[in-house]
């Protein structure tokens, strides 16, 4: 079985059901949730005029490859209504792969580990939750350390 970390969030409906809906998704696709963190309502990234958004990660066990993994993602995002819109706007659920073990992918259509979670707090405060001593495989720093390092008013 990999470790996978995945964030998840929301800014439409009811975020906090969106969020464990998913996750109970994920369950029900072989991607076994161990941890989860708690719920952080954060202001939206990127396109800033959009409702507030409520974002957490989830430390999961899945046989699935990256491949298959970011497939059950989309085909969740997709049966619980997201909708195509423009990008980093209004979403009903977000599922973003994190980590997937210690791999780097790096292809048009998957790269892991995120590209950007260095930069957002809004990832890192409830990865750092769950999995503060977990390493970037590219960047060779915990989660904790990328946290501690975004400066003050840095992200959400």
């Amino acid at each position: 079985m990999t470790t996978v970390h995945i964030g998840v969030g929301s800014n439409i409906g009811d975020r906090e059901e969106n969020c464990k809906r998913a996750i109970g998704e994920l369950n029900s696709r072989g991607i076994s949730v161990r941890k989860a963190s708690s719920l952080y309502e954060t202001r939206p990234w990127g396109v800033k005029e959009q409702p507030a958004f409520i974002n957490m990660a989830v430390e999961a066990e899945t046989g699935l490859s990256p491949e298959e993994l970011l497939a059950a993602a989309k085909g969740i995002e997709k049966e619980m209504g997201r909708a195509d819109t423009f990008k980093w706007g209004p979403r009903i659920i977000d599922l973003d792969i994190l980590f997937y073990d210690d791999i780097v992918i790096n292809r048009k259509h998957l790269q892991i580990p995120h590209p950007l979670l260095q930069e957002r707090r809004f990832v890192l405060a409830p990865l750092s939750e769950i999995s503060p001593d977990k390493v970037h495989p590219a960047l060779k720093k915990t989660v904790r350390q990328l946290k501690e390092e975004l400066k003050d008013g840095q992200d959400a």
